[in-house]
């Protein structure tokens, strides 16, 4: 692990401006880069110290507020530990906000997130990798779908609407992607039921993208995220590993 520096940063989009979190090597070269995909609590400290550690691997990492529309993070006052009391209450400032996150408003942004790396000194030349949680891995599907010549991989974990029966499910950008795409779901997970997991394991194979789906056992959706009652330790490590595994052979 290198050392690594992180801060704010402001990326002008079409709709105004979001805040985004960066980490990279404290060495300043460029690095390849990895657009990081927030889920819906936001961010804050939890996905900072993800996004820190994918930077001490050798990447650039940003993480963009996606809510930016909303306002600045964070937006939800959050306890330090999210238990499942909290959620109810939570959910009903998080839910309108994400609501407002069409398809078109989401790939917008990824576009200009895209740009600013391209332009970013801290950015090495060439293709991105993805990777999204919760709510962000549906982004990171449709980035790969919708930006196809600028993303080499990308990934999801306890991804949630991934291939529903709807006209605007992310399953249906398949035929697009030509980046390797790796998807870690969550055990029984009711946002991404087994219909779904099969829809999108045949979406991808029918196009003929390089993919590979799994489901761990025994992890809750959420399971990535250590400051929420849904953290599974053995899923953690498992996505850390499928999660750099990926982004060596693509980069």
């Amino acid at each position: 692990m290198t050392a690594v520096q992180g801060t704010t940063v402001d990326i002008p989009t079409g709709d105004g401006t979001a805040d985004a979190y960066l980490a990279h090597p404290a060495d300043g070269t460029a690095r390849p880069a990895v657009l990081f995909f927030m889920d819906a609590f936001g961010l804050r400290p939890r996905l900072r110290s993800m996004a820190d550690r994918l930077a001490g691997e050798g990447y650039t990492v940003l993480v963009p507020n996606v809510f930016h529309r909303a306002g600045r993070a964070p937006l939800f006052d959050l306890p330090d530990f999210i238990d499942p009391g909290a959620r109810p209450e939570l959910f009903e400032r998080i839910t309108p906000v994400m609501r407002a996150l069409t398809n078109d408003v989401a790939m917008r942004d990824a576009g200009a997130y895209l740009r600013w790396l391209a332009e970013s000194p801290l950015a090495a030349d060439g293709p991105v990798a993805l990777t999204g949680y919760c709510m962000g891995a549906r982004l990171s599907l449709l980035t790969a779908g919708t930006y196809p010549e600028r993303v080499a991989a990308a990934a999801g974990f306890h991804g949630a609407r991934l291939a529903t029966d709807t006209p605007d499910s992310p399953h249906l950008v398949a035929g697009a992607v030509t980046a390797e795409l790796y998807f870690g779901h969550a055990d029984q997970d009711p946002s991404l039921p087994p219909e779904q997991i099969d829809r999108l394991e045949e979406a991808l194979a029918a196009a003929g993208v390089r993919h590979r789906c799994e489901v761990y056992t025994g992890a809750p959706h959420g399971f990535t995220q250590a400051d929420t009652a849904a953290y599974h330790e053995e899923g953690d490590r498992r996505h850390w590993a499928a999660l750099l595994d990926l982004l060596k052979r693509t980069f």
